[in-house]
């Protein structure tokens, strides 16, 4: 990855690392092995760090200087490199930012507003006018789903397009993952692994590394424990840019009948995927995206 480095003084006190991690050597390690992971980047990037109410918040932009833009929001659990697989296809035809979600295992700050305020949205609208964005695209998955649909629902006019994978917010969150997770831990690391697959649905062999990762950074990060808010009928309805919504039938996470049914209930222009074998890490979606991101 070539970068240049834009690193201005945060205007908002930092939150300590330990709201997010359980040791402070964890966070460490998790952060040094994003940096390393970074260095895959397999396009020029620029560094980013915004100064915002929340605290520093750091973003990672490739693509075209003048091509038109697109926001990246991951996951929780997860930081900009979800995005490894995907950026060099689609930094050919935009630009990308592909954002640090705050209170994340990610380098911006570990603040975590409350969800059910306009704090996320406030958020945005300082990273955005920092990076000189007015009107943009934006491509998320679960929490940064939801975390793209509460800003789409709050403005608008300011989202060209959604592409949302497995989104927060529209179907109800299960819960029953969480207590056999709980129970698998308890019985060792074979537990970890196996509770770590049931919920984001990585058990092929191709995806091992992934799944390695992903039982790395819970070893140490403090996931949130709130649901999410789900979003009433009359906000989802005041989405009407073009919209992709695409959600495995095997989700472990969020109700994925429930997202389906909603989604056409409110978006009737929206374009719904559903992948029967998926659950809630959804892979291979680089050129469905692509195709809807271009029109």
């Amino acid at each position: 990855m070539s970068a240049s480095t834009n690193a201005p003084t945060s205007t908002s006190t930092s939150t300590s690392t330990s709201t997010i991690y359980k040791t402070e050597a964890g966070a460490r390690e998790i952060q040094q092995r994003y940096r390393e992971m970074l260095q895959d980047w397999p396009v020029p990037a620029e560094e980013v760090r915004i100064p915002t109410r929340e605290g520093e918040t750091f973003v990672l932009a490739s693509g075209p200087k003048d091509a038109p833009p697109v926001l990246l929001l991951h996951g929780s659990g997860a930081n900009t490199t979800m995005w490894l697989d995907d950026i060099a296809s689609w930094s050919q035809h935009f630009r990308t930012y592909a954002l640090d979600l705050i209170g994340e295992p990610g380098l911006s700050a570990p603040s975590r507003p409350p969800l059910s305020s306009d704090a996320h949205a406030l958020w945005l609208d300082e990273v955005l006018e920092y990076l000189g964005v007015s009107r943009t695209a934006i491509v998320a998955t679960s929490l940064g789903g939801w975390v793209a649909l509460d800003y789409a629902t709050r403005r608008p006019d300011r989202v060209t397009r959604l592409a949302l994978l497995c989104p927060g917010g529209v179907g109800r969150q299960k819960v029953a993952w969480l207590f056999k997770a709980v129970l698998l831990r308890a019985v060792g690391r074979r537990g970890v692994r196996r509770s770590t697959a049931a919920v984001t649905g990585l058990r092929a062999p191709e995806t091992q590394h992934l799944l390695d990762h992903v039982m790395l950074t819970f070893t140490h990060f403090k996931p949130r424990t709130e649901r999410l808010p789900l979003f009433p009928d009359s906000a989802l309805r005041r989405l009407t840019m073009p919209t992709l919504v695409t959600v495995g039938s095997r989700d472990a996470m969020f109700d994925s009948e429930g997202t389906v049914r909603r989604v056409r209930q409110c978006l009737p222009h929206a374009t719904v995927n559903v992948l029967p074998e998926a659950g809630h890490a959804l892979l291979n979606q680089t050129d469905s995206v692509l195709t809807f991101l271009r029109g």
